[in-house]
């Protein structure tokens, strides 16, 4: 019945009335014209870029602050005003900008390097040379006009995770085999501690200055939402307190501005979905819900084994004892789960960075706590609605086999 009438479908969904007027004003890759709220992080970061236009390099950045905060908004709106200012003045500076979470692009120095180097025009093939080659060829390339590179690794730890910190001491060092360009990085990451595992010689060179993103409270959030908003949508397609409830609930998420766009976005493609006049209240709960869902779900899949082994071990606990537990509890069902499928268990501190890593996704909530002289652990909570657990259990034993 559905695929007889799928044609009459897509053409009944053309003559239907949109809620919205630009739907990109709500997606994260949006760049406004102004951006509410990060006034001080721009001129810190301004203050440090503007050297460039001297042709001078300026300090290596390291900007961090929790997802949604407005980091990577903020890197590419400044960065751009300083383009389009060195375009005007006709002095030659490059910026270029990589997501470190890509696959193909930034799992091997080798990628990523050939990846920058094709960025410059020069086209490297994507495996069969040694390393050395690639750097050689890509000092070559960036070296042939006087000129400032800012170079932008978003998510820099992930780059870190896949690759090792050597990439990034390489990087803070590579200015030294240059004659006329001069190479500044600026490092986005949503770890707050990610800088306080790298070699020191790589923590010191990267971080020469920091800009911390503070998360966003529920007014400031409600301001950027009016903004988008008008933007996005038909003139008086919000009922009253859309924008109050949709504030509410990513301040409650850490102050996620990113989470409240999109909780908007697919709030206002559910209401239209069902033929309603406005988005309403209701639309934006079950937009909530789906998101949920899919973000939590989305994370498991993806993840490498030892994460989610990690995962199923607290999970099995949980689903077994009521309460909080404990990192040494989980270490220990986790080696378990490693011996059933084969998989050489981590040492205790590494499975307890991953715990943190869970708990900055939001999956499970991780609080440390001292012991005195016993040191300190972590008391662990799932996070994840209860309508969730069969699923993402699911997922586990696929993922790991276990099935």
């Amino acid at each position: 019945m559905v695929q007889g009438g799928i044609t009459t479908l897509f053409e009944a969904f053309l003559k239907k009335e949109t809620l919205f007027s630009d739907k990109k004003a709500l997606q994260s890759s949006y760049t406004p014209e102004t951006i509410p709220h990060r006034d001080n992080q721009i001129k810190q970061m301004a203050d440090i870029l503007a050297t460039s236009l001297r042709l001078e390099k300026p300090s290596n950045l390291f900007i961090y602050g929790k997802t949604g905060t407005g980091k990577t908004l903020v890197a590419k709106y400044t960065t751009n005003k300083i383009l389009e200012i060195s375009k005007q003045k006709n002095i030659p500076i490059d910026v270029f900008y990589l997501n470190c979470k890509l696959k193909k692009i930034a799992d091997t120095e080798y990628r990523l390097i050939a990846q920058l180097a094709r960025e410059l025009g020069r086209p490297i093939p994507p495996t069969g040379l040694p390393t050395d080659e690639v750097y050689r060829l890509f000092i070559d390339v960036l070296d042939k006009e006087k000129k400032i590179v800012i170079l932008v690794l978003d998510e820099i730890d992930q780059l870190v995770k896949k690759t090792g910190d050597e990439i990034l001491y390489n990087f803070t060092r590579i200015n030294e085999d240059l004659k006329n360009t001069q190479i500044s990085i600026i490092g986005i990451s949503n770890d707050l501690v990610f800088t306080d595992n790298l070699d020191p010689r790589v923590k010191s060179s990267l971080s020469e200055e920091e800009v911390v993103f503070p998360p966003y409270n529920a007014l400031q959030i409600q301001d950027i939402l009016k903004q988008r908003s008008k933007i996005a949508f038909k003139e008086g397609m919000l009922e009253e307190g859309v924008i109050e409830k949709c504030s509410a609930y990513a301040a409650r998420e850490h102050g996620d501005a990113r989470r409240a766009l999109e909780l908007l976005r697919v709030a206002g493609e559910i209401a239209e979905r069902k033929g309603a006049s406005k988005v309403k209240m209701k639309h934006i709960d079950e937009a909530e819900e789906k998101i949920e869902k899919d973000r939590i779900l989305d994370i498991v899949i993806t993840q490498p084994k030892q994460f989610q082994s990690t995962l199923y071990a607290i999970l099995n606990i949980c689903l077994k004892k009521n309460g909080t537990i404990f990192t040494g509890e989980v270490y220990e069902v986790y080696k378990g789960v490693c011996s059933r499928i084969g998989l050489h268990p981590l040492t205790q501190r590494r499975v307890s960075d991953i715990i943190a890593e869970l708990d900055m996704h939001g999956i499970i909530n991780a609080k440390v706590i001292s012991k005195g002289r016993y040191g300190r652990t972590r008391e662990i909570s799932l996070s994840i609605p209860n309508s969730n657990l069969p699923k993402i259990k699911n997922a586990l034993e696929e993922g790991l086999d276990l099935s």
